[in-house]
């Protein structure tokens, strides 16, 4: 199984996925995630994983699954956003000897939204900032597309301490398209603690950003109402 365990806190996961974590016989991750589940896997099987060691959770798990064990490769939010439900398909591919289930989690493009009011109410696009596996160049296109397209633009990896230059620019970007005032959510929960403010384009890079932000850039319509941003989907009110 392929678990998607949420944005980071216990209320935040599906009961799909408490099931499976409980039923399952071992648990693979990387180890930031496997601590966030620690209370719920107690007396399991444990392989823990850090940083750039995807495909090595992705095979051993696959590996394990082919000795007969139930396998519960966890993925922080959603296991298809930017997850491990992709890798290991494509790893597994032919190997008719395992049966992959993948369970869906809330990802932090939802868990953002609703922390921010609503505003992923119209069309949206999600683009994450790193380039450790896209080119700068496609990412670039990306974001000028979205941002020209006047979608609604959650940003997944912003910032690192090796990596701070992509979100100027992502930033510089929207600046030619969109209304300096145009309003910017910024969202992070890590082990269970949540944080959240509004700013705008031209302010938001004043706001602590690291890799576990999300970044949610309004569209033409989006505005700010009782502290919380709304897009409107267009119904008479």
């Amino acid at each position: 199984m392929v678990v998607g365990i949420g944005p980071g806190a216990e209320a935040d996961m599906t009961l799909g996925a408490r099931e499976a974590l409980d039923a399952c016989d071992v648990i693979i991750g990387y180890k930031s995630y496997v601590k966030t589940i620690s209370s719920l896997v107690d007396g399991k099987e444990i392989y823990q994983f850090g940083m750039r060691k995807e495909i090595e959770r992705c095979k051993r798990a696959i590996e394990l699954a082919e000795s007969g064990k139930l396998v519960a490769l966890i993925s922080s939010g959603d296991p298809g956003i930017y997850g491990m439900a992709g890798l290991v398909l494509e790893l597994a591919s032919g190997n008719e000897g395992i049966d992959i289930e993948i369970l869906p989690g809330v990802s932090a493009v939802n868990a953002a939204a609703s922390a921010l009011g609503a505003p992923l109410m119209h069309d949206f696009a999600v683009i994450s900032l790193s380039d450790l596996l896209t080119p700068w160049e496609k990412i670039e296109e990306r974001l000028r597309a979205a941002s020209s397209a006047d979608f609604v633009t959650a940003l997944y990896n912003p910032k690192s301490v090796k990596r701070d230059w992509q979100i100027k620019t992502a930033r510089d970007i929207f600046m030619q398209y969109k209304d300096p005032k145009t309003p910017v959510g910024l969202y992070s929960k890590l082990n269970g603690e949540q944080g959240h403010c509004i700013s705008d384009l031209t302010s938001f890079l004043d706001v602590s950003i690291d890799m576990n932000t999300t970044i949610i850039i309004g569209n033409s319509q989006t505005y700010v109402s009782g502290g919380r941003m709304i897009t409107p989907r267009g119904y008479r009110v």
